[in-house]
């Protein structure tokens, strides 16, 4: 697991909820389209993987905090890939207000 084991139950929630937020298209994947969703407007949460390369943070932080949407870490690449089926990913956003509370919440919990 890439969380710590203290966090490990909670994030095992979250990616459950992404995992749902993706089959009801409320999540969106990777760098490109967390842009072009933050731009069409309604992103609630944006989740940007610690690892991820200089140059894909580069390109959507600033978007994300230019239009003052929540962003969370403290995640790899690897498990947020693992979360929505692929073998890594550096950014995911939702636009669902309360899949993003859930979200949240369980992501908050896994630094408590």
């Amino acid at each position: 697991m890439t969380v710590p084991d203290d966090g490990a139950a909670a994030w095992a929630r979250a990616s459950r909820l992404i995992g749902l937020g993706l089959r009801t298209r409320t999540v969106v994947v990777g760098v490109q389209q967390v842009k072009a969703a933050v731009r069409a407007g309604g992103v609630r949460l944006a989740i940007v993987a610690d690892d991820a390369s200089p140059n894909s943070r580069d390109k959507v932080l600033p978007l994300l905090t230019a239009r003052r949407v929540r962003v969370m870490g403290g995640v790899t690449a690897a498990a947020l890939g693992d979360a929505v089926g692929r073998e890594g990913t550096a950014a995911i956003a939702v636009v669902d207000e309360a899949l993003a509370r859930g979200i949240g919440e369980a992501m908050a919990s896994t630094t408590a």
